[in-house]
């Protein structure tokens, strides 16, 4: 079902996930440019796990018509990104075409087909004016969540570092014919996969801890431990969480856990440097807007009050455009 397989954005998790997928037999293609573009079409995709690396060919292209028509295509952009995938995508996309979203946020579908009192409502926050909805069909979306640590070493060099979680699942929920043949091929390749039956919940709590650890430590600089280790900081962490807790429940997505809890959780991982931080370090455009201003928007859909998430948003942003990297 999932023969020919397309990776739109070829950065860590990406690369990841293709590199996996053509290890075992899967005609793989990426989208790519520039110096990732060369090295892919030089020397594959390369992926190097503990002390080995494996190259697996792959075709590459910077123009999606050249590819054709897919299988399956995994979106593995970050959010700022989206706007130029919704203009070039069409080329890939056919009457069976899957496409697997694994990105970090709330994503642009995330409403389709759930949401209560908001279900079907579009996110002008993560997709103005509904452009990225037009360009890639609700029927054709299946929500994937990532659960793994990787980076780039090179352009076409990824490393796996920690994780091989893959929670994937059907927007309006249920259990699909595709989604466990989505499942069946991503276990085949080494994944740990897990089949949700409502995704959003996934999203909703990976979501959780990353909203406040990655913008906070983008802002100071700082790793996550030396974040949770100042309670004024954690306080304030802990007092947005607790209105996305009050999101979450108005939306059908309730966690159980208090902040605390959370905050062990992240605790585990050590002096981590968040995606965010590593983003504003390479002066690379931050993911502001899906995984805060999403947030914000929720609350205010949902009449949810929000001013510490407000706050954070403000301070985040324009700590972000001072630096060109926020639109």
């Amino acid at each position: 079902m999932f023969k020919q397989v397309c990776i739109y954005g070829a950065g860590a998790i990406g690369g990841w996930i293709g590199a996996k997928l053509a290890a075992v037999g899967g005609e793989v293609s990426v989208v790519a440019r520039g110096a990732t573009l060369d090295a892919l079409r030089a020397d594959g995709l390369r992926l190097r796990e503990g002390d080995s690396e494996a190259a697996h060919p792959v075709r590459a292209s910077d123009d999606p018509a050249a590819l054709g028509v897919q299988d399956l295509v995994v979106v593995a952009v970050k959010a700022p990104g989206m706007a130029e995938v919704a203009r070039r995508i069409a080329p890939l996309i056919g009457e069976r075409t899957v496409v697997l979203t694994a990105m970090n946020g709330v994503p642009w579908w995330f409403l389709q087909g759930f949401g209560g009192p908001v279900a079907g409502r579009t996110l002008e926050s993560v997709d103005p004016g509904g452009a990225i909805a037009r360009a890639i069909p609700a029927e054709r979306i299946i929500g994937g969540v990532v659960h793994a640590s990787c980076s780039v070493d090179a352009p076409g060099v990824i490393r796996h570092r920690a994780g091989n979680g893959l929670i994937v699942g059907e927007p309006a929920g249920g259990d699909t014919p595709r989604v466990r043949a989505l499942a069946e091929l991503l276990t085949q390749a080494g994944f740990g996969v897990t089949l949700s039956p409502q995704i959003q919940r996934d999203v909703w709590y990976k979501l959780w801890g990353n909203m406040t650890v990655n913008p906070v430590c983008a802002i100071t600089g700082a790793t996550s431990d030396r974040v949770l280790d100042d309670e004024l900081v954690r306080g304030f962490i802990s007092a947005v969480m607790l209105e996305a807790k009050a999101i979450g429940a108005r939306i059908g997505v309730p966690i159980a856990e208090q902040p605390e809890d959370r905050h062990a959780v992240t605790r585990k991982l050590g002096a981590m440097r968040p995606s965010m931080l590593q983003d504003v370090a390479a002066g690379k455009p931050v993911e502001l807007d899906a995984l805060v201003a999403a947030v914000r928007e929720l609350g205010q859909l949902t009449q949810v009050p929000t001013p510490c998430t407000d706050a954070l948003l403000g301070l985040a942003r324009l700590h972000a455009r001072v630096r060109g990297l926020y639109a």
